[in-house]
């Protein structure tokens, strides 16, 4: 009996000195990944559960990977990269984390919080209409992405976690995309793959496996870490720089509000922008808007007017080419340093996004205004200081405002006592790109 027990101790001894490592480890990142002021003991509890779900849902295993993609914030070029303009954005605070271990099988498994378990076997790789708009999809759509690069790739298990508000605008979509890419390139392909192309690999599943006709702004920024500047005018090899930026640092933190609306019913809402951007640029024989010059479509608006018949159009396409300007004045003034020159561009970027674009509400909808509401009582709040603006796809969902750390007390309530509690958040830029942390 005596080695028994000295045997189930060892076996204990080496588990708990596998969390304990675990924690040394993940503390060292958790300033990367969740900001400076991050609570680790409460990060702490969230990864031990991560991988007590894991055992019990698997059983305990030799080595349990750990992996995590961050949600993303567009910080300017509201609906410019789907007629491959130019934006800004970058990698958040908020995350989704899986626990992983690999299988010797083609059988894929994930648990997320709060959903029911998806078990697909990818020796079938064909696109299924039954699977469209499902986690299914998009598995088999990064699956049949990497066997399309001559990756050979097999089974996993895993379970998830994410504390990236579903249908705030932060793309909890893109982050679980970019998670599930990273996975399968870590363990089958030796983290080959550069965030762009796990990017490129998201978009693909999502496209046509999933069959959402999405833009690839969301996974990059999803990916990469940190603040990227993006030019998509080559849309199959955008150009994508890196930018040092801390808006903490900067003297105005980021604070995103979502206002709690529907987002059912608003997908030709969505669809409508880029399609009336098209209908412009095919006046002048291009597919893209990128592709026309500005000053030949200030030139061309009345003969617009008369081939196009559609007012909200040329105001669309009037707002893609200022965007696209003010993207290029934003980049300068955040390498510069400049944040209240970049304030001013971030105001003029929601005004127009208001007026010109016209996403803050839908026209089917007129009488549910709250992303308007929200920038009505943020400017009340603000009082001409900081800046807000509409954020990600907008008509629902929410906006984004950089507030003086001595109104954030105070702004935070205001837009909690109306669109709930819990619904604004300090946003802090995250580092790291996606990847295996432990």
């Amino acid at each position: 009996m005596e080695g028994y027990f000295a045997k189930k101790y060892l076996s204990l001894a080496k588990g708990e000195f596998r969390i304990m490592n675990m924690r040394e480890s993940l503390r060292e990142l958790y300033p990367k990944l969740y900001g400076e002021g991050v609570d680790s003991e409460k990060m702490d509890r969230r990864f031990d559960r991560l991988i007590s779900d894991h055992e019990q849902l698997f059983g305990k295993k030799n080595e349990i990977m750990i992996f995590s993609s961050s949600g993303r914030t567009e910080i300017a070029g509201n609906h410019t990269d789907h007629n491959h303009g130019k934006a800004i954005g970058g990698s958040v605070n908020l995350d989704t984390i899986a626990a992983v271990t690999k299988r010797d099988d083609k059988r894929v498994i994930i648990k997320s919080e709060g959903y029911p378990v998806v078990d697909i076997d990818i020796s079938d790789l064909s696109i299924r209409e039954d699977e469209k708009n499902t986690t299914n999809a998009l598995l088999r759509g990064i699956a049949k992405a990497f066997e399309e690069r001559g990756v050979e790739v097999s089974g996993w298990e895993g379970n998830t976690s994410s504390n990236v508000l579903k249908g705030s605008g932060l793309s909890s979509s893109a982050a679980v995309e970019v998670l599930a890419a990273e996975i399968f390139d870590h363990i089958y392909n030796g983290d080959k793959s550069s965030p762009l192309e796990l990017s490129k690999i998201g978009k693909y599943a999502e496209n046509v496996y999933f069959d959402k006709p999405s833009g690839l702004l969301d996974q990059i920024c999803s990916s990469a870490g940190g603040v990227s500047y993006i030019d998509f005018s080559n849309n199959e090899n955008p150009e994508v720089e890196k930018l040092d930026v801390d808006f903490d640092a900067l003297g105005y933190p980021m604070i995103i509000t979502d206002t709690r609306g529907d987002h059912a019913d608003l997908t030709m809402e969505y669809a409508a922008v880029p399609v009336e951007m098209k209908k412009v640029a095919s006046y002048f024989g291009k597919e893209y808007l990128s592709e026309v010059k500005y000053d030949d479509f200030l030139s061309s608006i009345s003969d617009i007017r008369k081939s196009v018949c559609d007012d909200r159009a040329i105001l669309r396409a009037y707002h893609f080419f200022t965007e696209n300007e003010r993207v290029e004045m934003m980049r300068r003034e955040l390498i510069d340093g400049d944040i209240e020159t970049f304030l001013m561009l971030v105001s003029d970027s929601g005004s127009s996004s208001y007026k010109y674009l016209q996403n803050v509400y839908p026209a089917s909808d007129v009488k549910n205004q709250g992303l308007s509401l929200a920038l009505a009582l943020s400017e009340e709040v603000l009082s001409g200081e900081g800046a807000v603006r509409v954020h990600g796809g907008g008509f629902a969902g929410t906006i984004q405002a950089y507030v003086p750390p001595y109104l954030e007390k105070r702004y935070i309530e205001r837009m909690e006592s109306i669109f709930g509690r819990g619904c604004s958040i300090h946003i802090s830029i995250r580092k790291l790109p996606v990847g295996r942390i432990f």
